[in-house]
């Protein structure tokens, strides 16, 4: 028999409510041993019950419901208890639970009791991690994108051509005299072209699903005293940084993240670099190099009040080759760098800013946000940000392109074989055609109680 599973599935602390979940072919008489209510013996499935959960010396005035399989999340019976929030009482009637004859669930074990029952594909229970680990709003509509199973409609949908495509392969092996080889192998091919496309746009989504997963990395570099932290400062709304009139003074990198238009902003100020003896700051300054080597875009800062200098120059060439925003700070104080022969020699736009009156600073986030995120990519379709799904398209992209080379050459029945490694490739994203280790590793990443 399965075993009957229990856990806490809120935070623990002091809260409203704590909720307890318990999935099993005995999670109902598990419950009628601890929880007493005037229904206790006609519990009907998907309805809330007021009573007292006694057992021992815990007690507490509760809810229950229950839910009768397949009608419920786990795709089993399954019994919620919802109770006073407090660590000490969760934690307590959990342990009653398990003398009840309930086992402690592992992390993820319900939600992967609901991949093994049917009710949740590989990519939904990534899009429910997805959901739970929200830290911006593009993170979260990504996350409901996948739980909704959009990905599983694409995948399902390229699957049903390729299975099309065996079917008449088939019939070309069994039946050649009733079939045209050359047709069919001419049908196929025009077809997988066609797959093969709408896995490269996927794909394109990729690069805009590492930034809505991780962030935009964004280095703000500039010569020492320019502006850098007071721009930190302005650009995350509070007094981050040390700001003072001495040169040098950030010494290593400080990392500040907010969220714009639904994107997270990681916010790099840096040591400012110049020629430096201090043992410390060099290395600030190094860190500062690694960061622009690691940033999805660079902020570079000048003195608008002042005429560019050696090291400005040393830091526009040392940035030559990376995705920028050369910004103009200090603009309260009048001069402007715009008509500097080597500026207008750039053919790039300067923005100009003041940091101290915090002026151009929502606008400057604006084209921040237009100079990294692919415009062609639209915000409210599917982009794929797991890199296990990455890895798989990349592995159906390039077996399809095999398929195709072949097409002219090898025999129906090696198309076959090769048609199906793509339809199994693309399984692997659903768990259809997955291995166990990689399901387990999945569901690991799940907290205790989901």
């Amino acid at each position: 028999m399965e075993k009957t599973i229990a856990c806490i599935s809120t935070p623990l602390g002091t809260g409203a409510i704590s909720i307890i979940r318990v999935s099993g072919p005995q999670c109902l008489e598990i419950a009628k041993k601890v929880f007493f209510c005037k229904d206790k013996d006609n519990i009907v499935s998907r309805h809330m019950y007021l009573g007292d959960f006694i057992y021992k010396g815990i007690k507490d005035k509760c809810l229950m419901v229950y839910f009768k399989m397949p009608l419920s999340y786990t795709g089993e019976d399954m019994v919620e208890f919802q109770c006073h929030g407090g660590e000490f009482l969760a934690e307590n009637i959990l342990k009653s639970l398990l003398e009840c004859g309930a086992e402690l669930a592992e992390n993820g074990e319900f939600s992967k009791r609901a991949f093994i029952n049917g009710k949740l594909t590989l990519d939904k229970a990534e899009g429910i991690i997805d959901v739970i680990n929200a830290t911006s709003e593009a993170e979260l509509k990504a996350g409901y994108k996948m739980l909704k199973g959009e990905l599983k409609s694409k995948i399902v949908e390229i699957q049903g051509k390729l299975t099309d495509f065996l079917a008449r392969i088939e019939v070309n092996i069994d039946y050649p005299e009733h079939d045209d080889e050359p047709a069919t192998t001419s049908y196929v091919k025009a077809g997988l072209v066609e797959i093969e496309k709408q896995i490269e746009n996927l794909l394109k989504t990729a690069s805009t699903g590492k930034l809505i997963k991780h962030g935009i990395n964004i280095a703000i570099i500039g010569k020492p005293n320019v502006g850098k932290s007071s721009l930190l400062n302005s650009l995350i709304g509070e007094e981050r940084a040390i700001v003072t009139n001495i040169a040098g003074t950030t010494r290593d990198t400080i990392v500040e993240t907010i969220n714009f238009s639904g994107m997270k902003f990681n916010f790099i100020d840096t040591a400012g670099i110049r020629e430096s003896e201090d043992v410390v700051e060099k290395i600030g300054i190094e860190r500062s190099k690694q960061s622009i080597k690691e940033a999805n875009l660079v902020l570079v800062i000048l003195d608008n009040s002042s005429k560019l200098t050696a090291e400005d120059e040393k830091l526009l060439e040392l940035t030559k080759n990376e995705k920028r925003i050369l910004v103009l700070n200090k603009t309260d104080l009048g001069r402007t760098l715009k008509a500097d022969k080597v500026i207008q020699e750039l053919n790039e736009e300067a923005f100009e800013i003041s940091a101290l009156e915090r002026s151009n600073i929502e606008e400057l986030k604006q084209l921040i946000f237009d100079k990294v995120i692919d415009k062609k990519i639209d915000s409210s379709s599917l982009i794929i940000t797991n890199i296990r799904h990455i890895t798989n398209l990349k592995s159906a992209l390039q077996a399809i392109g095999e398929v195709i080379e072949k097409c002219d050459s090898e025999s129906m029945d090696i198309i076959a074989f090769l048609v199906k490694n793509v339809w199994d490739t693309l399984g692997k994203i659903t768990g259809e055609t997955e291995f166990e280790t990689v399901i387990d590793e999945i569901f690991s990443k799940f907290c205790l109680g989901k």
